[in-house]
């Protein structure tokens, strides 16, 4: 196959940051991506409608003129969120979904969740208005290896807590290991999960043998190569519990590279590139359209974008920039280790 059309693609996890970074790197979105659940982890974080409507106008505000984008709107759960102002969001129409991070757990991730007793009010209201809870799934107990937080949080957290409230919609986000994909897969309902271009690609060797490299630093962190493959089948099987959310995350190079450095991968501007080719190694081509474009929208009760895209193979390895520059610093993008002949044309 030398060209494939699909239907435009959407990202379910994506990082545009704020000010300068997000005015660096919207096109490198907007470019393929129709929708994207915007994160809201910023400093300060996105905890109110309001919040979120004024964050949203910035992102609009930043679009290149001819771009098309829609960024669907998350919430950052405190323990101090209120069910009225949740409830409000999603009946406005402004809120895709509510975002969970254990406190600690990621970058700016210091006002999230410490006790999840507090927060079960707001859970119980999405679970009667019908809004998903995107969960990064992992504890951050300093006694639990960090290869093992996925695992563990589905077994102590995520587990519990769907038994709990097994009416409540839960997108596990950026799921890293074979664990996440079983628990997917054994689930009858309400249950789904995003998967990342890196790690598809890229297991824990990629940081650290030979030397640290810092720009495949990511969290969750990469895995054993097990799971990349349990990654792979799942992302290429064509199960509709499964789609794209990129987590592509920019930080400037000093605060990645120094001697505690940022987590987090830059893959906006070759995703597309990079899942044809993974998809193409699986001989799954034919499945790439329901990771991408299919898949999530059915997840979050949206329809598909009626646009297309098409991916040409290039005789000749297509040329990526290795660094975007900001304003605040240059931004390293992903280098998946082989040439990409894939291109959206």
């Amino acid at each position: 196959m030398q060209s494939l059309t699909i239907r435009r693609p959407d990202d379910w996890h994506l990082h545009l940051r704020d000010g300068v970074m997000l005015r660096a790197v919207i096109a490198d979105t907007s470019r393929h991506f129709a929708r994207a659940i915007v994160m809201p982890n910023l400093v300060p974080p996105v905890v109110t409608t309001a919040d979120a409507r004024d964050y949203r106008g910035r992102i609009l505000d930043a679009l290149p003129d001819g771009h098309s984008f829609e960024p669907l709107m998350t919430l950052y759960l405190t323990e101090e969120t209120d069910p009225d102002d949740v409830e409000e969001g999603k009946r406005s129409g402004l809120i895709t979904a509510v975002k969970l991070y254990p406190a600690g757990a990621t970058t700016n991730s210091a006002s999230g969740v410490r006790n999840l007793e507090k927060v079960m009010p707001v859970l119980e209201r999405m679970a009667k208005i019908g809004l998903p809870l995107c969960v990064h799934g992992e504890v951050t107990a300093p006694e639990v290896d960090i290869f093992d937080r996925e695992a563990v949080f589905i077994e102590t957290v995520l587990d519990p807590l769907r038994r709990r409230l097994p009416e409540l919609k839960v997108t596990m986000e950026h799921v890293t290991t074979s664990d996440g994909v079983d628990y997917i897969r054994a689930s009858t309902a309400n249950l789904a999960g995003s998967i990342t271009t890196h790690h598809l690609i890229i297991n824990r060797n990629a940081i650290l043998v030979g030397g640290i490299r810092p720009h495949y630093y990511c969290l969750p962190v990469a895995k054993r190569e097990s799971h990349r493959l349990a990654l792979r089948a799942a992302a290429t099987s064509g199960d509709p519990r499964f789609f794209l959310g990129t987590d592509s995350a920019p930080h400037v190079d000093p605060a990645k590279e120094c001697a505690c450095g940022c987590a987090g991968i830059y893959c906006a501007p070759n995703t597309m590139s990079c899942l044809a080719h993974v998809f193409e190694q699986e001989g799954a081509l034919d499945k790439l359209e329901a990771f991408v474009s299919l898949n999530g929208p059915a997840w979050y009760g949206l329809q598909p974008n009626e646009t297309r895209i098409t991916l040409v193979k290039r005789e000749t390895p297509v040329e990526f920039p290795k660094k975007i520059e900001t304003g605040a610093g240059s931004v390293t993008v992903f280098d998946p280790m082989f040439p990409l002949f894939w291109d959206v044309e």
